[in-house]
């Protein structure tokens, strides 16, 4: 063990403090072969991430190397090895071949692997703290060496343009006292702007409507509601043709992990979009992601861009894809024991677990980097 360590310490990549507690280089990872991914989606995404990680480097939040990586990771290898995705797609398009990202050797030859071990103490705790059963049990199962893979879809609805008695809540706009105002100058004014004065509860009972607070974008059912806001984005039929609707800002209240979503104080405002839109400090430089190749999780902590490999069984055999850390939620703040795969665009839970019930609960997971 102790030579083992020193090794790890004599790379001088990861930080002391990182080792033994949730993430450490392996150098022969064991992941199956690689499946369940476009190699140009994933390039779309990789690209995408790359330009915000150029172009919003004020965004401290989420624009740096990862908490847990010393000054030897740096945000340039984070954007190498997205180019590399990209570089490497594009080369095998032009000489007609087979996609070398599906290829587990050659993965495993360009890419230095870090093990991610889930942080069970804090899904320990949240466990004893939730009022949901089987969320709790969920938590508490959590493999040694596994995290806890969740999977999350944009929810596909229909919606009205004008309120009716079926669809009777609304997804509103920034309010108007608000409008113009950017992310920053909003938080300095909050005391006194409309966005901070309400819990969602008081929203669907029509604080908003009431005063002519703010805009309604499109109206749905109540129950569709809360699906949105938790999902973050919403794929919705208006009179014939399909329109995204995705998270702006928020209401200021933090995410309850140990309540169920009707419960949820926390409020979204929406802005409408041409795309599917993952994370951005403020709507005009979210990214654009893509089904199955996006993952969302704790950006705070590990900084967006990275790139992961994911790895279970399926069936008798063992499988790993690929994504990009490009979206988050207000469940992975404090959480280093989950991931959340974007699957796709469901009617509901039916649609959803035909499309997705093959996949795990729990899988091994790695951050990727391009070796130099």
């Amino acid at each position: 063990m102790k030579s083992a360590l020193l090794a790890l310490l004599s790379l001088n990549v990861f930080s002391p403090g990182a080792l033994g507690l949730s993430f450490s280089l392996e150098s022969q990872p064991e992941f199956g072969q690689l499946k369940g991914f476009k190699g140009s989606e994933l390039c779309q995404v990789a690209e995408n991430t790359k330009r915000y990680l150029q172009e919003q480097v004020q965004d401290v939040f989420a624009v740096h190397p990862g908490k847990i990586i010393n000054d030897k990771i740096t945000v340039q290898k984070v954007q190498d090895t997205l180019a590399f995705i990209c570089r490497t797609y594009r080369e095998d398009v032009r000489a007609k071949r087979h996609s070398r990202l599906h290829d587990s050797a050659f993965v495993r030859q360009h890419f230095e692997f870090v093990r991610w071990l889930p942080d069970k103490k804090t899904a320990t705790e949240i466990a004893g703290k939730s009022t949901n059963a089987a969320k709790s049990r969920m938590l508490n199962d959590i493999p040694d060496k596994e995290i806890f893979l969740t999977k999350y879809y944009t929810k596909l609805l229909d919606g009205s343009p004008v309120k009716t008695e079926l669809y009777n809540q609304a997804l509103y706009a920034l309010p108007y006292d608000e409008k113009g105002l950017t992310l920053a100058q909003a938080q300095q004014q909050q005391g006194a702007l409309t966005r901070f004065r309400y819990t969602r509860q008081q929203i669907i009972a029509g604080a908003l409507l009431k005063d002519k607070l703010a805009q309604p974008l499109v109206w749905l059912t109540e129950e569709a509601l809360h699906d949105v806001l938790l999902q973050g984005t919403g794929v919705l039929k208006v009179d014939g043709k399909i329109r995204y609707f995705n998270v702006h800002r928020n209401n200021g209240i933090d995410y309850d992990y140990s309540i169920g979503k009707r419960e949820q104080a926390r409020y979204w405002y929406f802005i409408e979009t041409p795309e599917i839109m993952g994370y951005g400090h403020d709507q005009p430089s979210k990214i654009a992601i893509k089904p199955q190749v996006t993952f969302a999780g704790n950006i705070a902590d590990l900084g967006v861009g990275k790139l992961v490999l994911v790895s279970y069984r399926e069936g008798d055999r063992q499988v790993g894809r690929l994504g990009v850390l490009a979206d988050q939620g207000g469940a992975f703040d404090n959480n280093l024991f989950q991931l959340d795969l974007l699957v796709d665009s469901y009617r509901g839970w039916s649609d959803y677990h035909k499309a997705n019930g093959h996949l795990p609960d729990y899988a091994s997971a790695w951050i990727l980097l391009l070796k130099q």
